[in-house]
């Protein structure tokens, strides 16, 4: 690989990308010290692990004492690669793992990765993001790069880092040094990994750039620059807000094929044959998970406080809000087919995490269904590989282990994990197929 940057003394390369090479990133950008982590999640414990890998120090940090067992133990949600890591470097001398955020003075660059959900009235729910973001500016001290990666609305950085270190008497972007880069980190897809996905920065003056640099190219394949973190702060609600818009525009042509009788599937593949001015996204049961059902909104939130409307944003995320109604109703439909009524029908979930290959039920549409199906009177169970137990109904409910052994009135399919063995789904006529991509299921009814 080559540089593509342009030396320091001519300037940013605004709208270029860096692409490291272990030759040349030695002599072109600073050393990154220790680096804290703070939040060991689904996107902080990855990162740090890249890390660990490409022969930095790391502070993991995170509020939880329970995350942080689990992570000692190895008892994590994690890509197999990364689970290998995490067992090579437990107990590693270069990997320290605490509570305690006065830790964060002992780093030279700080990495902020914790999560920013959203409300029970779909508004920001900014508590995890603050109360960081406050600790790294308690702890902070000079010479720091201090680098947000959770998504959030625009001017976040600003109003949680750089204003706050002004009021403590720093000088950012002299004798501290602030910047926005958004995570992509993509939970149990070992298609996109972190060294082969390039990431956005954004910060101003350009020692923060070649220093926010010096830490991204240890895990990512390239790093494209922005003149401030607000870019940054943007170009990650884009690239959400892009898959949301599209992801609902796939769920109402889905709906659309079934009203004409038509499979939506080969209609999407063969579009896809089109090698410009189109990308294959396909419908579902509804989006979970900590970016797509989410971030949107924070978005939609700012603008509001703005006065401004953005109506094909809020026309999606209310159609992707709906999604797990209109799922129970064509469970409703497909019970009344058979002459049986939703209540008191045996419902059996397949899959109630929000995507396959993973155990995270953040946002999934599966709880919503669940929760409604219940409500209408009938009785409900879950099975999946990966999801042990999950909070539904007012109670803790177990995976069925077996659920073969069980009569059931219909069968919804949610999420179908890699390597999941439904083959004894094969010869029934009660299959609800929420994701479209059953195979070797002959007697099934789609949304």
């Amino acid at each position: 690989m080559t540089v593509n940057t342009l030396p320091a003394s001519q300037g940013l390369h605004l709208g270029a990308a860096f692409e490291p090479d272990s030759r040349q990133v030695a002599l072109t950008t600073p050393d990154v010290g220790a680096v804290a982590v703070v939040g060991l999640g689904y996107v902080g414990l990855p990162t740090a692990l890249g890390l660990l890998a490409a022969g930095t120090e790391v502070i993991g940090i995170d509020a939880s004492p329970e995350r942080l067992d689990d992570i000692r133990i190895g008892d994590v949600d994690l890509l197999p690669s990364d689970l290998e890591r995490l067992n090579k470097f437990n107990g590693d001398a270069n990997f320290t793992l605490t509570d305690d955020p006065a830790a964060i003075a002992r780093a030279r660059t700080v990495l902020v990765c914790v999560p920013t959900p959203v409300d029970r009235h779909l508004a920001p729910d900014l508590r995890a993001l603050t109360a960081a973001a406050a600790s790294v500016v308690e702890h902070a001290v000079p010479g720091q790069l201090l680098m947000l990666t959770s998504t959030t609305y625009v001017g976040t950085t600003r109003d949680l880092l750089t204003e706050p270190l002004t009021e403590r008497g720093f000088t950012v972007g002299e004798d501290i040094f602030v910047a926005f880069s958004p995570e992509r980190i993509d939970p149990g897809n070992a298609s996109h990994t972190q060294d082969t996905t390039p990431r956005v920065v954004g910060g101003a003056g350009q020692e923060t750039i070649d220093r926010a640099i010096s830490v991204l190219t240890r895990t990512a394949s390239s790093v494209y620059v922005l003149p401030s973190p607000e870019a940054a702060e943007m170009t990650k609600l884009w690239e959400n807000t892009f898959r949301a818009v599209n992801i609902a525009l796939a769920n109402e042509f889905a709906d659309n094929c079934r009203v004409l009788g038509l499979d939506p599937i080969p209609v999407i593949e063969a579009a896809s044959t089109k090698p410009f001015g189109f990308m294959p996204f396909y419908p579902g049961p509804g989006v979970g998970g900590h970016c797509i059902p989410c971030d949107p909104h924070y978005l939609l939130w700012q603008l509001r406080a703005e006065r401004h409307t953005s109506p094909l944003v809020e026309a999606a995320m209310n159609a992707i809000a709906g999604r797990p109604h209109h799922v129970v109703r064509r469970v409703r439909e497909a019970l009344g087919e058979r002459g049986r009524p939703l209540t008191g029908a045996r419902i059996l979930i397949v899959g109630m995490a929000y995507k396959p290959g993973v155990e995270d039920l953040r946002e999934s549409p599966a709880l919503e269904i669940f929760e409604e199906l219940v409500r209408e009177g009938a009785e409900v169970r879950f099975t999946d590989s990966m999801v042990r137990t999950a909070k539904v109904a007012g109670g803790i409910q177990e995976s069925l282990v077996a659920p073969q052994d069980h009569d059931w009135d219909l069968v919804l399919v949610h999420t179908v994990h890699p390597n999941a063995d439904l083959a004894w789904l094969g010869g029934r006529d009660d299959i609800l197929d929420a994701t479209y991509r059953l195979e070797d299921v002959a007697a099934k009814d789609t949304l």
